[in-house]
């Protein structure tokens, strides 16, 4: 008897994904519930665990596949007395990462005791390494690195090393949304600068005991998340989407944090920001971040977002020109901080001073509305006590 694994529906508006990694071989004994295949999506990516315990007697579809939605990825036999009787024994853990490694199939490996060990999967690659040679062909065959091919100064003819990688299915999205948002909305950036002198002042007599009440360091984006949703509340056009020939304006601030994960931008979104307190938005991002890093990123965490807020200045980005997340209509972008000599009073003097970009919608949002909404925002951080006022 056999059972059927299969694409889960993973959320609405996902119809395909790609099998990013089996974690079983052919042959090879399965718990139910243990995971079998790690398939990557455009939003998430998610593991596909045993729905029986078995042996996993087919892969459909290996590593790299694209497939659908409720698509058969492979079958496990369920066993009866017969077919357990024929399976392979079960494999400790690092035989079964070595089997991995050399593509042995375990069910080819003779098991010197009751379990396969590492020793047997090892003796195995050394049979089918010198059945290989005596046959002629390769012993192993690697195709991940780059052939390198050095150039004979007699030789006209240069050949370049190269190495091509297929996009991720969360890359392609991410292409594909950023080249639709310049291509459907009128697209637009200003400038600004503020002084981040008061809200360094703030963090350097709070930073400790702040840090010691709720766990989590005070940082800037608290501080920008907090002017933001006030700068939101007095120009709603920067909070709303386009539907059709109407506007949609939203009454809830739900703040989309751009953070880089290893599969590219993502950004995930802070629920309700304008009921967080500071520490409640630090802990909050602090939360996706990690969560974006890890994988474990839901697409509750990644679905909606009124408004966006980046910082490149993390990575030491001086100025940029952020690109819109569709359907929002605005994206507040933060750079690195620098010591720059600024006239104050008749004087001149150095001030830690930030760059900040809005980049808008120009099909709902003026250019007057948008410069306004910036100086707001300058306004609020230059004055953080404006901001507890405002909250």
């Amino acid at each position: 008897m056999s059972v059927n694994i299969v694409v889960p529906e993973v959320g609405e508006s996902i119809v395909d994904a790609r099998v990013a990694k089996w974690l079983k071989h052919e042959g090879e004994s399965v718990s139910a519930g243990e995971p079998l295949v790690e398939l990557e999506t455009d939003k998430v990516d998610v593991e596909v665990a045993a729905p029986k315990s078995g042996v996993l007697r087919k892969i459909a579809h290996g590593d790299g596949a694209d497939v659908k939605i409720g698509e058969v990825l492979g079958e496990i036999d369920t066993g009866t007395e017969e077919a357990s009787s024929k399976g392979p024994l079960p494999a400790t853990p690092s035989a079964r990462k070595l089997a991995r490694e050399t593509e042995v199939p375990l069910s080819a490996v003779s098991a010197a005791g009751p379990r396969v060990t590492k020793a047997d999967v090892a003796r195995a690659t050394s049979s089918d390494v010198a059945e290989r040679a005596e046959k002629g062909g390769p012993a192993i065959a690697h195709s991940s690195s780059p052939v390198v091919t050095r150039r004979d100064p007699s030789s006209p003819v240069v050949t370049r090393p190269e190495t091509r990688q297929r996009m991720s299915k969360r890359r392609a999205t991410i292409a594909r949304r950023l080249v639709e948002a310049q291509q459907t909305a009128a697209l637009l950036t200003t400038f600004n600068e503020v002084d981040m002198s008061a809200v360094m002042a703030v963090r350097a007599r709070h930073k400790d005991a702040f840090k010691a009440k709720h766990g989590v360091s005070l940082g800037i984006a608290s501080f920008f998340v907090r002017a933001a949703v006030a700068a939101l509340k007095e120009f709603p056009r920067l909070n709303a989407e386009i539907q059709g020939d109407e506007i949609v304006l939203k009454h809830y601030y739900d703040i989309g944090i751009a953070v880089a994960a290893p599969e590219g931008l993502i950004v995930p979104v802070l629920r309700d920001a304008d009921l967080a307190t500071f520490a409640g938005i630090e802990e909050a991002i602090r939360d996706l971040a990690a969560r974006a890093n890890n994988g474990t990123l839901t697409l509750e965490d990644l679905r909606g977002g009124t408004f966006s807020i980046t910082n490149g200045g993390v990575f030491g980005s001086l100025l940029s020109t952020p690109i819109v997340n569709p359907p929002q209509v605005g994206i507040l972008g933060l750079h690195a901080i620098k010591d720059r000599a600024v006239g104050i009073d008749g004087q001149v003097v150095l001030r830690p001073m930030m760059y900040v970009a809005l980049t808008y919608d120009h099909r709902i949002v003026d250019g007057a509305e948008a410069v306004r909404f910036l100086v707001r925002i300058k306004e609020l951080i230059e004055d953080p006590a404006a901001l507890a006022i405002e909250g």
